[in-house]
């Protein structure tokens, strides 16, 4: 047996890294997050979180203030199938139970903070986002939907806005909002039409069938959610073989008052994650473009990507 070898059976031989790991797998978590879910001291999950990322199990990103972990895979090898041994007779215990029911909590909570504000601020939503992105932001997409026989998916609708215009270009619309304030406005915005399915429902969990949809949109909506990857590998799943995801949303940056004031979970999102989350949830010629700046906004600059449905 290698070096390398003895040095991942002892890092996984560690119960406590082990319950990191298994609360990481799937999961992407900061140290505070984790410290709740697991009961443990900062200090503790610190330090064996080094530990983890330096043999290799887990990777970090910043998001504002705030470090996010999440566990690496890497399917086929045998440090993948080592943890699937380990993972699969912890997941048996009473307190791997009990961290998950935690870890769902902490997920929760983001979700809860995120409906609050939209609760609240359905009525004045559209001037929100006039001020932070100007006017004409997600018209920008509109260049990906010039076929009229397209079905199109729009994931995170908010107020209706993108739903009104797409209605009037495609076959078929399909609208889907977590918020119930949000969805009300958008069906009052958009009115009756024939082609425009909604639904209410988390975007993790689409309330849409496979290989249902042409494009599927993700309008600046990421930034909102609890578990962004997770949405986009929902939003991959209801496409046709060779349709299209668009996702359109923030670059990385450090306005902290947009979490306080407008319920903001991530702090953007680099080109270099996002690409991983696309191609792990099977798309293909994955292209992300930074957009210009538009004068009359106020809010972070935007980009939008874009992958193909694998046939």
């Amino acid at each position: 047996m290698t070096a390398t070898a003895f040095t991942h059976l002892s890092t996984l031989a560690d119960p406590t890294r082990a319950r990191l790991l298994l609360a990481l797998d799937g999961h992407e978590l900061s140290v505070s997050e984790l410290v709740a879910a697991l009961q443990l001291p900062q200090s503790t999950v610190s330090r064996h979180l080094k530990l983890l990322g330096d043999d290799g199990w887990v990777a970090s990103r910043a998001d504002g203030t705030s470090r996010f972990y999440r566990k690496v895979s890497d399917a086929g090898h045998w440090p993948e199938q080592l943890w699937d041994v380990v993972r699969r007779d912890m997941e048996t215990s009473a307190g791997a139970a009990a961290d998950r029911r935690r870890v769902e909590a902490v997920v929760a909570e983001r979700r809860r903070r995120s409906r609050e504000f939209f609760s609240s601020e359905a009525g004045s939503w559209q001037e929100h986002r006039r001020a932070l992105f100007g006017p004409g932001s997600d018209l920008t997409l509109l260049t990906a939907l010039l076929d009229p026989t397209l079905a199109v998916g729009d994931f995170g609708c908010g107020d209706g806005r993108l739903t009104a215009l797409l209605a009037d270009q495609v076959r078929h619309v399909v609208a889907v909002d977590g918020s119930t304030e949000m969805l009300a406005a958008a069906r009052d915005r958009v009115g009756e039409r024939s082609n425009v399915e909604w639904r209410l429902a988390d975007l993790e969990r689409l309330p849409v069938t496979d290989r249902a949809l042409d494009v599927a949109i993700l309008s600046l909506v990421l930034h909102y959610l609890p578990e962004p990857a997770v949405a986009v590998k929902e939003a991959a799943r209801t496409l046709k073989p060779g349709g299209r995801l668009v996702v359109m949303d923030m670059v990385p940056h450090d306005r902290e008052e947009l979490r306080r004031s407008m319920g903001h979970a991530w702090s953007g999102f680099d080109g270099a994650q996002l690409r991983e989350w696309m191609t792990t949830a099977g798309l293909t010629d994955v292209r992300i473009r930074t957009l210009p700046p538009d004068p009359d906004a106020k809010g972070p600059g935007l980009f939008v990507a874009q992958g193909l449905r694998a046939p």
